[in-house]
C-alpha cells in the first residue's frame, strides 16, 4: 500500500524521486526502494514524507479517508441560498423604492398643476415698473413656463415608471 500511495502522491505533487530524496535529505536509491516496496521508511521519515508530501500519514499508509466534498459543497449551496435570498430581497426592496417615487413624482406634478390652476398668475398683476418686481416675476413665469413645458414629460415617465416598477403576481 504504501509503495503505490507514495508513487501516486509524489507525480501528483509533480515532484520526481530526486527532487523527493533531496527534501528528506535521503538518496534517491531510498525512495525508489519505497515505490517498489522492497523496504519502508521508519516512523520519522515517515512523518517528514508526510510534511514533504502535505499529506496525512493515514493516506500514505492506504487508510481510507473519508472525503469531505459532499459536505462542502451542501455548505456552499446553502451560502449561496442565503446570497441569493438576501440579493432577492435587496431588488425587491430598490423596486418597491422606485415604485413609490414614480407614484410621489406624479402626484407631486398633479399637485402642482392644481396650485397654478387654482392660484392663477398672481405675478402677471405685478408693477414691473419696479425693478425688484419686475427681476421676480419674470423669474416666476420662466419657472412656470418651463414646468409646463416638463410636466407632461415628467408625468408620463412617472406613470410609466410606476406602471413597470408595480409587483407583479
Amino acid at each position: 500500500m504504501l509503495n503505490e500511495n507514495l508513487k501516486t502522491i509524489r507525480r501528483s505533487k509533480g515532484l520526481s524521486q530526486e527532487e523527493l530524496a533531496i527534501k528528506l535529505n535521503v538518496v534517491r536509491q531510498t525512495i525508489s526502494k519505497w515505490e517498489q516496496g522492497r523496504s519502508v521508511p521508519d516512523a520519522e521519515l515517515l512523518l517528514a514524507l508526510s510534511e514533504v508530501l502535505e499529506t496525512p500519514v493515514s493516506t500514505l499508509l492506504g487508510e481510507t479517508v473519508a472525503e469531505p466534498e459532499p459536505d462542502a459543497i451542501k455548505a456552499l449551496s446553502e451560502k449561496l441560498e442565503v446570497l441569493n435570498l438576501q440579493l432577492a430581497r435587496r431588488k425587491e426592496l430598490r423596486r418597491k423604492i422606485l415604485h413609490i417615487l414614480c407614484i410621489a413624482l406624479c402626484a407631486g406634478v398633479v399637485l402642482a398643476f392644481g396650485v397654478l390652476f387654482t392660484v392663477g398668475s398672481p405675478y402677471m398683476a405685478w408693477n414691473y415698473q419696479d425693478p425688484e418686481t419686475a427681476v421676480m416675476g419674470t423669474a416666476l413665469h420662466a419657472l412656470e413656463w418651463l414646468f409646463v413645458r416638463t410636466a407632461p414629460v415628467l408625468l408620463i415617465g412617472g406613470a410609466a415608471g410606476a406602471f413597470l416598477t408595480r409587483k407583479r403576481a
